[in-house]
């Protein structure tokens, strides 16, 4: 009877604190509590991310090309005035001939032309190349003129497709490539968790191919608002979100269910403010500016930039960079797939049997 007693007892003592956080551990309620720090922490960092890179774009190095003399007087004060208008440095390259100018300004080398023009200066600009880049320099170089008394031309000679005045749907469809691709991945890993590694590469293709086809279709067969080169625009946001659908697959090797945070601080943190999209990268931070172009994001808007408006000069590099995130995330994957908490050898018995 005593040991009937005391055992009850011992069973009905209250709680001690260790017992209390031993049982917190063991509840949902841990992650959940956990994920509520980390909702906050992602809402007020993706809000600076962008407003760090685009709330005030500053240029600090513009490169351009010069046709002529650099040494002719009104030359020299044009390019000094729009220095000191612009607080930054006009990286100016002297080219003999204005068709040698043009194409550093198609091979995206420049992003603007001075040169003389009877009694003033003739101002080139490729909207195509950098929309902010072209408006700051077109009304920088109107208010330099009028103060030095010189007459200054502007001309486009790149410019924007009608359906796209302010460049930004490029940036949009790499941002819908880059969102969804990763998006597929973790659906993919709630809802179809018991597929085995190399069908889960299958499908991440197969959902990369399809919706790089449907964005494409959607923008241009159905709103007309550009006119891309279909096939081409269509692989590169397939291969945009092949990558980001694979990264997250990586991170979800390496972290478990953690994988959300690596993938949303690479890809839409640091690398969609640093694409060069929104604001072209002469106006980023100079860090995002380099820092950009080495992730997918900066490397599909790009690519697809290049695409659409400089056809005949093609880069490799972007194609390079997104072609090694996608190879180092399957690689990762594949040698450390015991580790994903997929696959039917993770599945019960009974699960596994079903499937």
């Amino acid at each position: 009877m005593r040991e009937r007693s005391a055992a009850h007892g011992a069973h009905g003592r209250p709680p001690t604190r260790r017992d209390r956080w031993e049982a917190f551990k063991k509840s949902p309620y841990l992650p959940a509590t956990v994920l509520l720090f980390i909702i906050a922490a992602a809402a007020g960092l993706f809000a600076g991310s962008y407003t760090y890179a685009m709330a005030n774009p500053t240029p600090h190095r513009i490169p351009g090309a010069l046709v002529g003399d650099a040494r002719e007087p009104g030359t020299r004060a044009f390019v000094a005035g729009m220095e000191k208008a612009l607080d930054a440095s006009l990286d100016l390259r002297v080219y003999a001939t204005p068709a040698g100018a043009r194409e550093a300004l198609e091979e995206q080398k420049v992003f603007t032309i001075v040169r003389p023009r009877g009694p003033g200066v003739a101002l080139d600009v490729a909207s195509a190349s950098g929309a902010t880049v072209a408006q700051l320099l077109t009304e920088t170089g109107v208010k330099v003129g009028d103060t030095l008394g010189v007459p200054v031309t502007v001309t486009d000679l790149k410019p924007l497709q009608k359906g796209d005045p302010r460049g930004l749907a490029l940036f949009y469809i790499s941002l819908a490539a880059v969102i969804i691709g990763f998006v597929g991945s973790i659906q993919l890993s709630v809802h179809a968790r018991a597929l085995v590694p190399l069908e889960r590469i299958a499908f991440t293709v197969a959902y990369a191919l399809l919706g790089g086809f449907a964005i494409v279709a959607v923008v241009d067969w159905l709103l007309g608002a550009v006119e891309l080169p279909f096939v081409h625009s269509w692989l590169i946001l397939s291969l945009t979100m092949f990558t980001t659908g694979m990264v997250f697959t990586m991170f979800n090797t390496l972290m478990g269910r953690w994988a959300m945070i690596p993938t949303w601080g690479l890809m839409v943190l640091l690398g969609n403010p640093s694409s060069g999209g929104a604001v072209s990268w002469p106006l980023l931070p100079s860090v995002l500016g380099h820092i950009g172009r080495w992730l997918p994001p900066g490397a599909s808007v790009n690519a697809q930039h290049t695409a659409v408006y400089y056809r005949g000069h093609q880069f490799l590099f972007p194609y390079l960079v997104l072609g090694a995130w996608a190879l180092v995330s399957c690689t990762v994957f594949w040698v450390w797939r015991h580790r994903h908490p997929g696959g039917r050898d993770h599945m019960p018995e009974h699960a596994a049997a079903a499937s």
